[in-house]
């Protein structure tokens, strides 16, 4: 059994779904699971939808829900043809629109969007994508039975970032998805949802699909878990950034799991630890190249000294200085129960005896963190920075890898070094507008030769 997930562009048309569903007919097999993201771009346009509703502007997301509607009908009508099941699929979606049209409409009566409601607009786009793709398998000869992923994805009720209930989602996978595969089925669903134990809808935050997907494969005890998107796998650097960019046929649990949480973007950060803790190989392919040899994610690959690069801008640095640090115990303890309390993620960490540097990816609730950290020292706000972040197994293996990425950076400024506590992760805060530079000056320096 292996769970094969596809992203938002690889379902994102006619001539992606069809893709898709030969794909999916090729694991038939190894009896795969389908988890569905939105149609690309369609949850950017329902939380516009959500917005434009909340601030008054009906007329504009009656447009933006009528503009989805004809997207998601002319798909339909082209992967299926005339007929009733086509008739009966176009039903199906008009009534998951109507209800979001009638959604809009009472956010524009309230004047004001709730997370709780947001996610129940957000949730429309795996929901009728899901719908979609199933129809789609089951016209081409393929026992496609579509699944209400909300039945099965059990979460808290932290809306807009739910937290998945890892025990709840084994026991309706073993329930409801285990005796579709045993009778020969494909269970299809959307990623991205899921709801409460009380039937409330959840979403597990944005690129939430690929963790989906990982949960129900643990759930499920799979075989393999594989991202289908857009990319041939993951690269030694964002091709956007650096070109000669290069495949990675194998990369360590470890190392994937800091790229993506450092900026690589074709795994969502908090995927890969379902599989993780039960060794299951995740498999990232290109849709659009399904003949590539993709990268494999496992335990034993490769140990390199440098395996990528990851670098993002739009890093904010909180500085904290206070005399009270000096030989007092329980201060980092109070001081990142400030940015628990306001649910702020932090990044990149560094120390020194009477002061803390930490840096930040979102910035939303940075005046509060500011006033509340007041409390404890002199507090200073460095905004526009950026990282660039060197992972590698055996990068503290020798001095040399270190060495040579500070030295190809010397004519620019680094404002902090920090190297994680596992000793793979060698990270740089820089200029924001240099992130560029050096992601191609460390390339340069240790992927000019073949890649070992």
């Amino acid at each position: 059994m292996i769970v094969v997930k596809f992203g938002g562009t690889s379902v994102g048309d006619t001539a992606a779904i069809e893709r898709l569903a030969e794909i999916v007919r090729s694991k038939l097999p190894r009896r795969p699971i389908v988890v569905v993201s939105a149609m690309g771009g369609a949850t950017n346009a329902l939380i516009a939808i959500a917005e434009q509703a909340s601030d008054g502007q009906l007329i504009s997301a009656i447009r933006g829900v009528e503009a989805l509607r004809e997207r998601h009908l002319t798909t339909a009508e082209q992967l299926l043809g005339s007929g009733p099941a086509t008739h009966e699929l176009m039903a199906e979606l008009s009534a998951t629109f109507d209800e979001l049209a009638s959604l809009a409409e009472a956010l524009s009566v309230l004047g004001h969007a709730t997370p709780r409601s947001k996610d129940a607009i957000a949730a429309k786009g795996e929901m009728l994508s899901s719908i979609l793709v199933a129809a789609a398998l089951a016209s081409r000869g393929i026992r496609a039975e579509h699944v209400d992923a909300t039945t099965v994805m059990i979460t808290n009720d932290q809306f807009e970032k739910a937290e998945p209930r890892a025990d709840k989602i084994a026991e309706a996978s073993q329930k409801i998805l285990r005796p579709i595969v045993e009778r020969g089925g494909v269970p299809v669903m959307g990623g991205y949802i899921g709801s409460t134990e009380q039937g409330i809808v959840t979403t597990l935050g944005r690129g939430g699909s690929d963790f989906s997907a990982s949960l129900f494969g643990a759930a499920l005890g799979a075989d393999a878990i594989e991202i289908w998107t857009d990319v041939d796998g993951m690269l030694t650097a964002d091709p956007r950034v650096v070109k000669g960019a290069r495949l990675i046929d194998r990369i360590r649990f470890d190392e994937a799991s800091e790229l993506a949480s450092f900026g690589a973007k074709v795994l969502h950060p908090s995927t890969i630890s379902p599989a993780v803790r039960l060794g299951i190989p995740v498999y990232i392919y290109n849709s659009r190249n399904p003949e590539g040899t993709g990268t494999l994610i496992t335990f034993d690959a490769p140990k390199r000294a440098v395996s990528a690069l990851a670098g993002k801008q739009g890093v904010t640095v909180i500085k904290v200085r206070s005399p009270r640090m000096l030989l007092q115990h329980g201060f980092l303890r109070t001081l990142f129960e400030v940015f628990d309390r306001h649910r702020t993620s932090v990044d990149v960490v560094a120390t020194s005896e009477v002061s803390v540097s930490v840096t930040i990816d979102d910035a939303t609730h940075l005046d509060s963190l500011v006033v509340d950290l007041s409390h404890l020292g002199d507090v200073s706000v460095e905004r526009n920075r950026g990282i660039v972040a060197i992972v590698g197994a055996g990068l503290t293996d020798s001095s040399e890898a270190m060495s040579r990425a500070l030295a190809s950076l010397r004519s620019l400024r680094v404002h902090m070094l920090s190297l994680s506590a596992s000793g793979i992760n060698l990270t740089m805060l820089v200029d924001g507008d240099q992130v560029a530079e050096a992601m191609r000056r460390l390339h340069a320096e240790f992927f000019s030769g073949p890649v070992a």
